[in-house]
């Protein structure tokens, strides 16, 4: 695993971030209602606007991470004057999510 998204998982976890967990189970239970819409041959209407609920979802989700990992990255920086650093991390971060 790269070491922007092991920083990451890492901010999760030093930060015991329910709410962003929960929110991953939320967005799960989604992607499993979909399922059954499927299975059970609903409209594509109705497919969509779940489809477009989860995409939502996992954009808050990856901007809640990226917010948290820039206020570290940027405390780190003014503790070691490396700024420098920060900014190659950030950049790194942000071209992750914009794949």
């Amino acid at each position: 695993m790269d070491s922007a998204l092991m920083d990451a998982e890492s901010v999760v976890t030093r930060t015991g971030d329910v709410k962003l967990l929960n929110r991953l189970k939320r967005v799960e239970g989604q992607v499993r209602g979909i399922h059954k819409m499927i299975e059970e041959g609903r409209g594509s209407e109705d497919i969509l606007v779940q489809l477009s609920a989860v995409k939502s979802a996992l954009n808050k989700v990856g901007l809640n991470l990226l917010e948290r990992q820039t206020e570290e990255t940027l405390a780190q920086a003014v503790e070691t004057g490396s700024p420098d650093k920060a900014a190659k991390q950030l950049n790194n971060m942000l071209e992750k999510w914009l794949k």
